[in-house]
């Protein structure tokens, strides 16, 4: 059995990422979470992550300890069958797009930190958030025309739907300008069993850390809160 260290779900877009695709693929794991703090987690984290960071894997009675996000996607890719698009073209596509996606779009991940419970509208935003929106909008649909959709590699979830699983809730939670057929595959996306369950415990959950939302209400104007 793998146990999942994750920090809270209205905040955590790394901790999704492994999350989603466990849930989605029928991977059993237990979850185990570690609010963000006001004040450094380094040494909270670091008693189950050597970088002290989240998320990080245990596996086998934590004889293996995996840390960093497309790390544990990796590690679960050379145990279970689905983590990544069976077709090789679909599959080498998806693991380009995923690390674009694990080291770049900068621009949106500073704009809008990932905050399940906000909706926000955006004012006028700089190039350089609005290069990442366009390059977002050209990878998802290279992907969306290349395999058939209505996943980014086809007709399945894998780790490349995972990945991008965080900025889809960032589209609904700042508006962000997506074409027509990215909206639509965000509107999938957020229909899974996998997003749903993460929505609806995020909306629920008690932690409310001063720095997270001051970062996501600096983005503008907050129109709801929709947290119980």
């Amino acid at each position: 059995m793998y146990t999942l260290f994750i920090a809270n779900k209205n905040y955590s877009s790394w901790s999704l990422r492994p999350w989603a695709l466990m849930r989605e693929l029928g991977i059993p794991f237990e979850e185990k979470i570690a609010p963000f703090g006001s004040d450094s987690n380094w040494d909270e984290f670091r008693s189950f992550n050597p970088a002290g960071k989240v998320p990080c894997l245990h596996a086998s009675k934590a004889v293996d300890v995996v840390w960093d996000s497309l790390a544990i996607i990796e590690y679960l890719a050379e145990r279970h069958a689905g983590v990544w698009p069976t077709d090789g073209k679909a599959r080498t596509w998806a693991r380009c797009a995923a690390a674009e996606m694990h080291s770049g779009f900068t621009a949106i991940r500073q704009t809008c930190p990932m905050h399940v419970g906000f909706r926000i509208q955006m004012p006028a935003t700089s190039a350089a958030f609005n290069h990442d929106i366009a390059r977002l909008n050209e990878l998802w649909n290279q992907g969306l025309d290349q395999f058939g959709g209505p996943f980014l590699a086809g007709a399945k979830f894998t780790a490349i739907d995972a990945f991008f699983a965080p900025v889809v809730f960032r589209a609904q939670s700042y508006g962000l300008a997506l074409n027509e057929k990215s909206a639509a595959y965000a509107q999938h996306l957020l229909q899974t069993n996998a997003m749903q369950q993460w929505q609806s415990e995020a909306l629920t959950e008690s932690w409310r850390e001063p720095g997270h939302e001051q970062a996501a209400l600096a983005a503008g104007n907050l129109l709801a809160d929709l947290r119980a």
